[in-house]
């Protein structure tokens, strides 16, 4: 029963504050007399996504096609990276910094050079995704990978183990909750990677994504529209992370920690 009363909460307490928030948010857009084009009420804003939904949909799979290609390549190209590092602590030392360059340099200050360099559009929109949405992995992967019990270790060396069976056995399972933990980091980053892309490349009429519905919106002072449209986004990123976070708690539930502390509740 008590774990019955926590899930329910969990769920409830959510939407019973933004019911509140969005209640006083439609009240003072309306005794204020607050113009449209200024700020729109929750409801004009729910009008204008039912209205508009079919080119703001179509443009959101755009987006979430690179989103989700972004993504694809940080976990794949990411966990080798990390696990290329583990292998080798000079490569480590050599390339890592090289990392941090890439994850702190402005995507908004590179983004018109690689939308330049990559004839593509649709490749230099990913790559754009996947500089900011790498990162994660590859730092929470090697920290995962470099975590394993050094008694463990021990144990494995003196029955002989070879340095695969290490890995396979002892090292990934270690790194495994480091891996999910950055891809869940990574997915919401991918994303605004690909807005961010698409911003520059919106301009320019290369694509036509949900960034590009908002640089319209904001051009005509449609700025229900503008609303309509981040709140796609926001509900994209929302459910993005849910359900990454649901596949983390399927894949580690059954032995580590921070999957079963609530089932032993």
């Amino acid at each position: 029963m008590r774990r019955l009363r926590l899930q329910f909460w969990r769920a409830a307490a959510p939407v019973l504050v933004g019911a509140v928030v969005l209640a006083l948010w439609e009240t003072i857009v309306r005794v204020r007399a607050i113009p449209p084009y200024i700020l729109p009420g929750p409801l004009l804003i729910a009008q204008t996504l039912w209205t508009d939904a079919p080119s703001l949909l179509g443009s959101l799979l755009v987006t979430l096609r690179i989103t989700l290609a972004a993504l694809a390549a940080a976990a794949i190209l990411g966990g080798g990276i990390a696990l290329l590092f583990s292998i080798s602590r000079i490569l480590a030392l050599s390339l890592f910094p090289y990392a941090v360059i890439l994850q702190v340099t402005p995507i908004v200050a590179i983004a018109p050079l690689i939308i330049i360099w990559v004839k593509e559009p649709f490749l230099a929109l990913l790559v754009c995704a996947w500089i900011v949405a790498f990162f994660p992995v590859v730092a929470n992967t090697t920290v995962g990978l470099n975590s394993a019990d050094r008694n463990l270790l021990a144990l494995f060396r003196l029955y002989g183990a070879s340095p695969l069976q290490t890995l396979r056995y002892l090292k990934l399972p270690t790194a495994l909750p480091y891996f999910l933990a950055g891809l869940r980091i990574s997915g919401g980053l991918a994303l605004i990677g690909a807005v961010v892309a698409e911003f520059v490349a919106g301009t320019g009429g290369a694509e036509t994504g949900l960034a590009f519905r908002i640089l319209e919106a904001g051009y005509r002072l449609a700025i229900p529209r503008l609303f309509a449209a981040l709140f796609l986004l926001s509900m994209t990123g929302i459910i993005i992370y849910l359900l990454l976070d649901g596949l983390s708690r399927r894949l580690l539930r059954h032995w580590h920690e921070s999957a079963i502390e609530e089932e032993e509740d």
